[in-house]
């Protein structure tokens, strides 16, 4: 594994080369797929915040918009209403790593300009044309996610001929694009989108083979937990997919995850470490 996979994230180090890193979720939104409503009081959101840097996360996920299937865009406003009451306390109040769950520049930048240490950007900077150069200017990590379409639509009959394929020519397009406006490929990471304009088998084979993305020597995330194609294989609503969720986490920690974006971290914790202690053994 290359040196690519060590994160320096404002001077704090990741190295996901002895570990997957976890990222905990927290969804600053009435409508989130899984939690929505949940933290959507900022007291609530610093609360459970500073309870995921507890449960020994690595890094916290900031959302203040839904990006769930047939999801409604917000204003720039009304996303910076959201979450930065919610980033200013954290920032105070924890000391590991922000992430800002965000396609739009202007919520970016207020993110980064208060001391958020990650963007994390469902379209890979091409949502918002400014975002590549807040990104540069700010030096800072981010995930370039994989998704067709958009939140609105990206389940409407999504089709592939060849889904790994497809994938791969997206992400060296996207990532020869931020290298070429000046981000450092340290700081790029991938996201494949599991259940972003995803059929149900391509989810399955996605987790499958995930070490043929290691290609662009950058870290890659997973982000299953509670989804959809959990529930729909097994039946289950949102709040009932732990299990569901620790075997897909297991499995793309197998194939090639670096990191996890989880919604219960305390749990899926134990779930990373038996399966890092698998990947690792000799």
């Amino acid at each position: 594994m290359n040196e690519e996979f060590i994160l320096n994230i404002n001077g704090k180090i990741l190295d996901l080369r002895k570990r997957t890193g976890i990222m905990g979720i927290l969804n600053v939104t009435p409508d989130s797929f899984s939690d929505g409503g949940q933290f959507v009081l900022p007291e609530k959101a610093v609360e459970r915040g500073i309870q995921i840097a507890e449960e020994s996360a690595d890094i916290i996920d900031i959302g203040g918009e839904s990006t769930r299937p047939g999801s409604d865009t917000i204003s720039d406003q009304e996303e910076i209403d959201r979450i930065m009451p919610v980033v200013e306390e954290l920032l105070k109040e924890v000391s590991i790593p922000l992430s800002v769950d965000t396609y739009k520049s202007e919520v970016a930048e207020c993110a980064l300009r208060a001391g958020v240490h990650i963007i994390n950007d469902i379209s890979s900077l091409r949502f918002d044309s400014k975002m590549v150069n807040i990104i540069k200017k700010y030096g800072v990590p981010c995930i370039l996610m994989h998704i067709r379409g958009t939140p609105k639509n990206m389940q409407y009959n999504p089709k592939y001929k060849d889904l790994i394929g497809e994938i791969k020519d997206y992400f060296k397009e996207r990532i020869d694009f931020a290298l070429t406006n000046g981000i450092n490929l340290k700081n790029i990471i991938i996201d494949p989108g599991i259940g972003f304009g995803k059929r149900l088998k391509d989810n399955f084979l996605l987790l499958k083979r995930l070490e043929e993305f290691k290609i662009f020597e950058c870290p890659v995330m997973i982000g299953p937990s509670r989804k959809s194609f959990i529930g729909d294989t097994l039946n289950l609503p949102p709040d009932q997919r732990f299990e569901g969720t620790a075997a897909a986490v297991t499995a793309g920690i197998l194939n090639g995850a670096n990191m996890v974006r989880v919604h219960d971290v305390e749990k899926n914790l134990r779930v990373v470490k038996i399966a890092d202690e698998i990947l690792h053994c000799h």
